[in-house]
């Protein structure tokens, strides 16, 4: 591996924005809805044209079937949510429709499309979970943290937590295909088997990205069979000039993972005691991280 941590800049394409834990919030088009008339004449309050009733009666009824593990009949869930039993009906056969309610011997239960709903939700909960880790570790480390996973073939950059103080390595070169030159992608590929590297290199075979990155597949593969299994990954300035990353490895079950860590060259001074002490903090946290980092 070299190790030298200066050479002549070199034309890259342009950088791309690192990635966030999640992704962008797509927001619907704002939709007015007309104010309904009122008994006496009276306008409704404003904040009540922005509610539609038969949405609110449809959420009670699946709150109020998501507190019966073992399912309800339509009359009890319209004597616990209040609302007429014509009105349950309609909402049920609705619901059921649409998948979000199942109806068995007639009781009813959250369906599929209410139990993916969860599911997401719960997703969206371990997202949050190795985010605020990450960010805390970026804090106390004073650099940029980095969580991926080798899943499907295919290195998958999940989380990056940076700030103005502590940036990210610009990601002007795909990350899935250029895992020979990073720290990220040489830490996972070193934790396959032989079969698993050589199917990876088929499909993104070695490519020169800077003066110091590794020439072939061949030399690629002796080197990842040298890696230690527990210590730090470390490259410097073989996937951008003016960088050196360190990675962990991570495995938990099945699960092929790393965190990481990135500096400029000229602290490369910091790198190794800096993997050190995040590999420490992961040997500390791992236990409970462990329901969270396959996001």
């Amino acid at each position: 591996m070299a190790t030298v941590d200066t050479a002549p800049a070199g034309p890259h394409a342009p950088p791309a924005p690192p990635r966030s834990c999640t992704p962008p919030v797509q927001r619907p088009p704002t939709v007015a809805v007309p104010e309904q008339p009122r008994p006496g004449g009276a306008a409704a309050p404003p904040a009540a044209t922005t509610l539609i009733g038969s949405v609110q009666r449809a959420m009670r009824l699946l709150e109020t079937v998501a507190t019966h593990g073992y399912g309800a009949p339509a009359k009890q869930l319209a004597r616990e949510t209040g609302l007429a039993l014509p009105t349950t009906y309609h909402l049920l056969r609705t619901l059921v429709h649409e998948g979000y309610l199942r109806r068995e011997k007639g009781l009813f239960f959250l369906g599929d499309a209410a139990e993916r709903l969860s599911s997401s939700g719960a997703q969206q909960k371990r997202r949050s979970a190795v985010a605020d880790t990450l960010a805390h570790w970026r804090d106390s480390i004073g650099v940029p943290v980095y969580y991926a996973m080798y899943r499907d073939g295919e290195i998958e950059v999940m989380c990056v937590s940076d700030s103005p103080e502590a940036p990210a390595v610009e990601e002007w070169a795909d990350f899935r295909e250029t895992g020979h030159a990073h720290a990220i992608g040489q830490c996972l590929l070193s934790q396959l088997d032989e079969d698993a590297r050589r199917d990876h290199l088929s499909r993104y075979p070695v490519q020169s990205l800077t003066p110091y990155t590794v020439r072939d597949n061949d030399a690629l593969l002796r080197r990842l069979a040298r890696i230690p299994r527990t210590g730090p990954v470390v490259e410097r300035q073989e996937y951008a000039l003016g960088t050196v990353c360190a990675a962990i490895p991570i495995t938990v079950g099945t699960t092929v993972a790393t965190m990481a860590i990135s500096l400029p060259a000229h602290q490369s001074d910091r790198l190794l005691p800096a993997a050190h002490r995040l590999q420490a903090e992961i040997g500390r946290h791992l236990g409970t991280l462990v329901l969270s980092i396959s996001i």
